[in-house]
């Protein structure tokens, strides 16, 4: 609404004769803005093919389809990697460099100030906190290994955001780590894709905590590399991924720092029949739903307006 070329960018889209979004809310939302900024004829909810949404009479008087279709991933492909003796072998190799700790912690994410990493490492330092006892110089029992993909390097509040990361990472070290030993393994680069595979393998606990995002494929790509059905994922409820994979995963408010702190403190305590049964069940649903069926449904919905 902010945007002066707001209508422009409406009549633009409605150029196409289906348009698809990732959340419901979203197609709700444009179904929205498309009547209110250029007053066209709307019927909500009719004949989407996907999910909420509903149809817009164009000023040309085509009616163009709009609804939710979840974008999912190749598990198929993501599996066949998992599976690999090459992968296995890499993914204890890396438990092994990591110290052999008891848990390891994972998050994947670009460099962005919506993807709550500050927040994150924030809930995780707490989690150590509470568990330290008094005293204590013992090298870390838990440790988190961050993958922040660079992203925008050359917009300054970019750069901001790596600083305070680092700081924070920095902070969490000088504090919980003994030598050799960190608490909080921090790579700021991107990763090939059986480079992430073999970390969803050697993960015991995936954070997808973004403050906001409109699917989160990270989220899926874990369940799909989770052949030994086990793991657990703490998902953020403003995650689209969350519609899908709120019911197998421990679900937080990414604002909340004693939330998420609660979520892997659970986590750890989790035994390994529930880890199974919730990943067996998000895995169901990952497999139900993947990338062919999202294209196809997309496709099937333009062929048959």
């Amino acid at each position: 609404m902010r945007l002066p070329w707001r209508e422009e960018i409406i009549e633009g889209l409605l150029g196409a004769d289906v348009i698809g979004f990732q959340r419901t809310v979203a197609a709700d939302n444009f179904i929205g803005l498309a009547s209110r900024l250029l007053g066209v004829e709307t019927q909500p909810g009719v004949g989407t093919g996907g999910e909420g949404g509903g149809t817009i009479l164009a000023g040309d008087g085509r009616h163009v389809r709009v609804g939710a279709f979840p974008i999912s991933i190749d598990i198929a492909e993501i599996d066949e990697l998992a599976r690999r003796p090459e992968t296995t072998w890499a993914a204890a190799d890396i438990r092994s460099r990591l110290g052999n700790p008891d848990v390891v912690m994972l998050g994947v994410d670009r460099l962005d100030y919506t993807k709550g990493i500050d927040e994150r490492l924030t809930a995780f330092r707490s989690l150590l906190t509470m568990r330290r006892p008094v005293g204590s110089v013992r090298r870390p029992e838990i440790v988190l290994v961050q993958v922040a993909v660079p992203s925008r390097e050359n917009v300054g509040e970019y750069q901001d955001q790596r600083d305070r990361i680092e700081r924070i990472v920095g902070a969490i070290n000088g504090e919980f780590a003994t030598l050799g030993h960190p608490a909080v393994h921090y790579l700021h680069q991107s990763l090939p894709l059986p480079e992430l595979i073999s970390l969803y393998r050697a993960a015991d606990v995936m954070l997808v905590t973004p403050l906001r995002d409109g699917m989160n494929l990270v989220a899926k790509e874990f369940v799909a590399a989770r052949v030994h059905h086990r793991g657990v994922l703490v998902l953020s409820e403003f995650a689209g991924a969350a519609r899908e994979l709120g019911g197998g995963s421990l679900l937080v408010n990414p604002y909340d720092v004693d939330q998420v702190k609660g979520a892997l403190a659970t986590a750890l305590r989790m035994d390994p029949v529930e880890q199974e049964h919730r990943m067996r069940t998000l895995q169901q649903i990952v497999t139900d739903h993947d990338v062919h069926r999202w294209s196809e449904s997309f496709l099937s919905r333009l062929q048959r307006r």
